[in-house]
């Protein structure tokens, strides 16, 4: 299984009405201060509908990019209820997914 294939797998662990962040994601899959990486790979990711990417966000709690546009991403989490307010996660330590 390449890097691609092992990030997609464990982001779907990532529950609807939760969150993770690109460092948690590299460090689940064996990056070490893999973030960026692991960024460059979600935005080419093939199937947006099926592997969520847009459940990754900084560890800011700023929501991050998203290769459909940030207004996309940020209504698509609210619409499974996670709260943003200003382009930043509210909530974050209690919805945050860890591995």
């Amino acid at each position: 299984m390449n890097i691609q294939q092992r990030i997609y797998k464990k982001l779907l662990q990532v529950p609807k009405g939760q969150i993770t962040t690109y460092g948690e994601l590299a460090k689940a899959v064996g990056l070490k201060n893999g973030q960026r990486a692991v960024g460059k790979i979600l935005n080419k990711n093939p199937y947006p509908v099926i592997i969520p990417c847009h459940r990754v966000v900084m560890s800011t709690g700023k929501i991050g990019g998203y290769a459909y546009g940030e207004h996309v991403k940020t209504k698509m989490l609210n619409n499974e209820g996670v709260e943003i307010k200003n382009g930043k996660i509210l909530d974050l330590e209690n919805i945050i997914h860890r591995f």
